[in-house]
């Protein structure tokens, strides 16, 4: 049996998905916390590119376990393999963090066939597109917020046709559409 990799990204209605800060405003609601904490629940290894985990290595382990303490609680102690060119090893300083030093896709293909729960990749755009491409990724969700951005980077700007099948769908109460979406069938 294969370990589910999946990812989710919040987005703006124009597909935006880096810096969402600027375009979620006020759009958090239970609906949307209650998918993140099952989102969260099923992970058991996380896949970050350089980007993210530069960020969020110099944040969440510092961070105190009554400030985003569901998050902090669940990315601190998780095994995080870090795809990046430039960073070495002891770049990586954050707790249970290896740097993936075969081909991204390769190690993925290695990764989908130990034993444990689903592989998430968090927060990285480009890791996300190139596993989407490569058919690696079982499971894309995408919260789709009630705001358009305007700019930034968009999941699948200049990316080669790829058909996805619909899995799961929900809105909740301020109208975020939750939706999860599987490989589809081949183009072609």
């Amino acid at each position: 049996m294969s370990r589910p990799v999946v990812a989710a990204l919040f987005s703006s209605l124009d597909g935006v998905v880096s810096d969402p800060y600027l375009f979620q405003y006020d759009s958090f609601d239970e609906g949307l916390g209650q998918f993140m904490t099952e989102a969260i629940g099923r992970v058991a290894a996380g896949i970050l590119g350089r980007t993210t985990y530069e960020q969020w290595a110099g944040y969440w382990p510092n961070q105190a376990p009554e400030e985003d303490a569901s998050f902090a609680d669940f990315i601190k102690p998780l095994p995080k393999y870090v795809a990046s060119r430039t960073l070495t090893q002891d770049d990586l300083t954050w707790q249970n963090s290896t740097l993936i030093e075969a081909d991204l896709l390769d190690f993925v293909r290695q990764l989908k066939q130990t034993d444990g729960g689903a592989v998430g990749v968090q927060g990285s755009i480009s890791v996300v597109r190139q596993l989407a491409a490569a058919g690696l990724l079982d499971e894309l969700t995408l919260c789709l917020h009630p705001a358009v951005a305007g700019e930034g980077v968009r999941l699948f700007a200049d990316a080669a046709p790829l058909r996805l099948e619909l899995l799961d769908s929900r809105i909740t109460e301020k109208g975020n559409a939750i939706l999860t979406y599987g490989p589809g069938p081949a183009i072609g």
